[in-house]
């Protein structure tokens, strides 16, 4: 798989002096982030901000997050929210090794009602069972992704039903949809051409991306039939070959890039 970064010429068509400005920050943000990947002709601001026009830019401010780490949701309703110990700190090994964030190597944990929710840009829920939200945490998760927040969500192989009818409480308006294979979550720092990668079985169906947009932002991303967060694992936990072990991180490494530098900028 290559690697990608800015991939596109010319300048961003944005209206509106704001708008420029902001896109400006996001390029030099963009361009922290895959500096360490796509070489030092890639990463350089005006390259990256060809980029940017792939990702919003919403009027309104929102905050930006405290920590740069990925939080574990824990939920009620029975289900494993534990499950996949060493996934995300292999993660975020990999995203401190290629890129230039500076992320925490400590994952944290989070109910949906804690306060500290709202210091991290990636939130990340797995596990075999069930999954059931209160009508708080429905409208804490709405008004956590509506302001910025990315949700990661890895079919462990059991959560489908419980997750597809809890995300429908969240966002009954808008419907879990294939996130088409153009999309940069796919290609923003390593090129999957052909999408989701396969890693593991299931029930031998096709690995699908499905999303949750916000305007243009893609807010939610759920990984089915694939079981990236598996394939985080220490190799040795489910014998994993070394290729799909590289392949679920390079996946990773898009998602958490794509869901710091998506976020709306102040």
């Amino acid at each position: 798989m290559k690697r990608e970064g800015g991939r596109g010429k010319g300048d961003v068509e944005l209206p509106g002096a704001r708008a420029s400005v902001r896109a400006t920050r996001l390029a030099v943000v963009l361009a922290t982030a895959l500096s360490a990947v796509v070489g030092r002709e890639l990463a350089r601001p005006e390259v990256a901000a060809a980029a940017v026009s792939s990702f919003p830019l919403p009027s309104s401010p929102v905050p930006l997050f405290a920590r740069l780490t990925i939080a574990r949701l824990q939920y009620d309703g029975g289900g494993d929210w534990y499950a996949n110990p060493s996934s995300l700190p292999n993660l975020l090994a990999a995203i401190a090794q290629r890129t230039t964030l500076d992320v925490e190597r400590t994952e944290a944990r989070v109910t949906l009602m804690d306060d500290r929710l709202w210091d991290y840009p990636f939130l990340h829920a797995t596990g075999h069972g069930n999954i059931r939200l209160s009508d708080a945490e429905v409208a804490r998760l709405r008004d956590y992704l509506t302001r910025g927040g990315f949700l990661h969500v890895s079919d462990n192989y059991g959560i489908d039903t419980s997750f597809r009818r809890e995300i429908a409480r969240v966002f009954p308006d808008r419907p879990l949809v294939d996130v088409p294979q153009s999309h940069p979550i796919y290609h923003l720092v390593y090129d999957f051409p052909k999408g989701l990668p396969k890693i593991h079985e299931h029930d031998g169906k096709p690995a699908r991306g499905y999303g949750i947009f916000i305007g243009d932002r893609l807010a939610v991303f759920y990984d089915y039939e694939c079981d990236l967060g598996n394939g985080w694992e220490d190799p040795e936990t489910h014998k994993d070959p070394p290729e799909l072990h590289e392949a679920a991180l390079r996946m990773g490494v898009n998602l958490f890039v794509y869901a710091v530098t998506s976020r709306p900028v102040p």
